[in-house]
């Protein structure tokens, strides 16, 4: 029935066609659309071309606009810090990514309720948690008189396809919130920024052939108006340089280890060597198998292991978590690795394990270095939502004092009796599992609960 339609709408779209000179192909090439270069992240009034993004956990309500305190114009943005045990915090995002090569700085305006220290403002975060150019200065010393405040873009040339265009995070001080205001948030080719002095945090690490490391402690010193002004920044602004292209290569802040031996990383910031080295001295990576499970697969509810049918693993690597993870052939089996590890999030929400009828929590972990070593089991409750009012949780700490006592360069074999999760007051929907500790490396095994 509906054929007679289509056939009805292509003919007046061809006939449509026939009277307009338009509807012809054009043969030529088509031109790229071209980027937008606003420098205007907020003047007077949102746009609708920027969207301010609440970084997680902060107060989501701290931003709002202000008629009354501009500095120029009609409107000002202002932003409610909260007390203690919050903070207020996001990011301003372009809706179409912006060319802001022509630019020099990000600039703004800024005032509060008292005298306080901002804990960071920057550009180049757009809240994916993927961001490759944030730049950003730290301890910003505010007053209760408007000042114009610089922020040097490391390199411009680097910022052709940007939408993190602006942000902040400010917690409360002395024990209490206050209020702050910016105006006139644009990016400007601004003179006076002088002498960019790159440098890389001296460092010796050792790492595995096959591994891939984040470089980190990059930053760049400039003279602002005579004065020095530290940027912190993510490594891709720098170009790098390998001592041993057969032991590692470094590019877009990332360190590739190939092979045994020793390599020096040395950077630049366009033609400018930045001072510091990253020393990598790379091992093979042979710690053998973890034992294998021995517990009837009829007992076992397993998340990783080549022993038993896993179920599903929504994200091995969740997206707020700081850490990088893949899953690796050792030997026979198969291991899953996390590097550049702060904390990782485990996450099986869309179908959480019922570990009612279990007694035990196991996991085989290896790591290369560190001291301490942290596990956390959360239920999200009946309702299967985080923070819906019938979480419960628990962490677990291994370290020099525990037992089993945590140990480097050989496989720990952690079988813990869900009971000890003494915080964890529900079990039958268990959706997330943190590890955390102060290894940037880990290697984990046999992840399972059993009776």
């Amino acid at each position: 029935m509906g054929f007679g339609k289509t056939l009805q709408r292509v003919a007046l779209v061809a006939l449509t066609c026939a009277g307009l000179a338009g509807c012809g192909r054009d043969s030529g090439v088509l031109e790229p659309w071209p980027l937008d270069d606003d420098p205007v992240v907020f003047a007077d009034a949102f746009t609708g071309r920027v969207e301010f993004q609440a970084f997680g956990n902060s107060k989501l309500d701290a931003l709002g606009t202000d008629a009354a305190e501009q500095y120029l114009g009609a409107g000002c943005l202002r932003v409610t810090v909260p007390g203690p045990g919050a903070y207020a915090g996001g990011a301003f995002v372009a809706s179409r990514a912006r060319d802001l090569s022509g630019y020099n700085a990000l600039t703004f305006y800024v005032k509060a309720s008292r005298a306080v220290t901002v804990d960071v403002v920057g550009l180049g975060n757009d809240n994916t948690g993927g961001s490759r150019h944030e730049a950003s200065t730290s301890g910003l010393p505010v007053t209760t008189a408007w000042r114009k405040v610089v922020v040097p873009i490391p390199d411009p040339d680097r910022l052709t396809h940007e939408r993190g265009l602006f942000f902040f995070a400010a917690a409360p001080q002395g024990g209490a919130g206050y209020t702050l205001w910016f105006d006139e948030v644009r990016f400007e080719k601004v003179a006076g920024i002088e002498s960019p002095r790159p440098a890389i945090t001296p460092q010796t690490i050792q790492w595995f052939v096959g591994s891939t490391v984040s470089l980190t402690g990059t930053r760049t010193t400039f003279r602002v108006d005579g004065a020095d002004l530290v940027v912190q920044h993510m490594p891709g602004y720098f170009d790098y340089a390998s001592s041993d292209s057969t032991v590692a290569v470094a590019r877009d802040g990332r360190i590739e280890v190939l092979g045994t031996g020793t390599a020096s990383i040395t950077a630049r910031l366009d033609t400018t060597r930045a001072t510091g080295a990253v020393t990598l001295n790379a091992a093979p990576f042979s710690p053998g198998l973890a034992p294998r499970p021995g517990v009837p697969a009829a007992d076992v509810i397993s998340l990783f292991s080549d022993a038993y049918a896993n179920v599903p693993v929504d994200k091995w690597s969740a997206d707020w978590d700081v850490a990088e993870t893949a899953e690796i052939p050792l030997g026979s089996e198969r291991v899953r690795r996390y590097t550049n590890m702060s904390f990782a999030g485990i996450e099986f929400i869309s179908r959480p394990v019922d570990a009612s009828a279990m007694g035990y929590f196991h996991m085989d972990v290896w790591a290369p270095a560190g001291t301490t070593f942290r596990v956390k089991l959360v239920d999200f409750g009946p309702n299967g939502v985080f923070g819906g009012g019938d979480d419960s949780q628990h962490e677990l700490t291994w370290n020099a004092a525990s037992i089993p006592r945590f140990r480097t360069n050989a496989w720990l074999g952690l079988e813990v009796p869900l009971s000890a999760f003494t915080g964890l007051t529900r079990r039958a929907h268990l959706a997330q599992l943190i590890l955390s500790g102060d290894t940037r490396t880990l290697y984990v095994d046999n992840i399972y609960f059993h009776r």
